[in-house]
């Protein structure tokens, strides 16, 4: 991909290893029992494209959970990039200097089309972190893959899930890589339009079963507005951020987190009533109608008769 270097602002941190984790001061390892008690009253799940390590674990049952409003909560105000934690630096190597110019080039196409609506854009922050963090919305683990925390408007990644997703997943490449970082961003579009709200509402007057239903289409619009982005970002000279190879590179990755896929993957059958994030096919469908529209009013996954 060809995409200009972005000049790191107080929209990115790095937040490095540590700064509390797990939900309840229970550390990473006691979450999981804490997710599975309070499930009635999860937002839908953490939202992320994540999560593959997590539903091999628990099941697809809470992946990438957000805790919305579950009493005290920690995160403010994002801090300015490389004051956070100790002074890490963001942006300062290679996996976190290509994020960091996805993410630039997300504000670039988001920004013109929120201004063609004559809306404004409120931007995301990109929080990277290593091993555990704090999010706004709890722990923030590597192993729940990169996620997007409404409460803070944050989209917070560990890089090393790049290296998962090329050597355990073979989703290889930056166009991969880009699609993850895009569609985390697509859920905060979400959060702007008031999607997630209405998703909210209606997960809490349904069932489980239900919930999953709504979060399927949450996770297949991010994945198309995923598309949109590629669809509409430019270099500085005018050239499309898009080379050969990369639409393969990001529908291959599109198939490999799809929840039928990753569930065989993991000796399991797949029972369409857990899944979360959509079939491998609905995943690489909605990205390619992103893709080839560029339009983000063809990701209405609400309005669709079918996925």
């Amino acid at each position: 991909m060809r995409l200009d270097d972005y000049d790191p602002s107080d929209d990115i941190r790095d937040l490095g290893r540590g700064g509390g984790g797990g939900f309840g001061g229970g550390g990473g390892g006691g979450g999981l029992g804490i997710l599975f008690s309070l499930l009635p009253m999860l937002f839908g799940r953490r939202l992320g494209c994540g999560g593959i390590l997590l539903i091999l674990v628990i099941g697809f049952v809470v992946m990438n959970s957000g805790l919305l409003s579950l009493g005290d909560v920690s995160g403010g105000a994002p801090s300015a990039q490389g004051q956070s934690n100790g002074g890490n630096v963001a942006c300062d190597t290679a996996e976190e200097r290509f994020a960091c110019n996805v993410f630039g080039s997300t504000h670039s196409v988001w920004q013109a089309a929120f201004a063609e609506r004559n809306r404004e854009y409120a931007r995301p922050t990109l929080n990277f972190f290593t091993d555990q963090n704090q999010s706004a919305c709890g722990a923030a683990q590597s192993a729940m893959g990169p996620f997007y925390c409404p409460a803070d408007s944050g989209v917070y990644i560990d890089t090393a899930f790049f290296a998962e997703l090329r050597d355990r997943f073979g989703a290889a490449g930056d166009a991969a890589q880009a699609y993850v970082i895009a569609h985390e961003v697509g859920h905060h579009i979400e959060k702007l339009s008031g999607v997630l709200d209405q998703a909210q509402s209606a997960q809490g007057r349904g069932s489980e079963a239900d919930g999953n239903v709504v979060q399927v289409r949450v996770e297949l619009m991010a994945d198309c507005y995923a598309g949109v982005w590629a669809n509409s970002a430019r270099t500085s000279d005018g050239g499309r951020a898009m080379e050969a190879g990369d639409m393969e590179e990001a529908m291959t990755a599109a198939n490999a987190i799809g929840d039928d896929t990753l569930m065989r993957g993991s000796g399991q059958r797949p029972v369409p009533e857990s899944f979360t994030h959509g079939t491998s096919q609905q995943r690489q469908r909605w990205l390619r109608r992103g893709l080839d529209s560029g339009d983000p009013a063809q990701c209405d996954t609400f309005g669709a008769a079918s996925l």
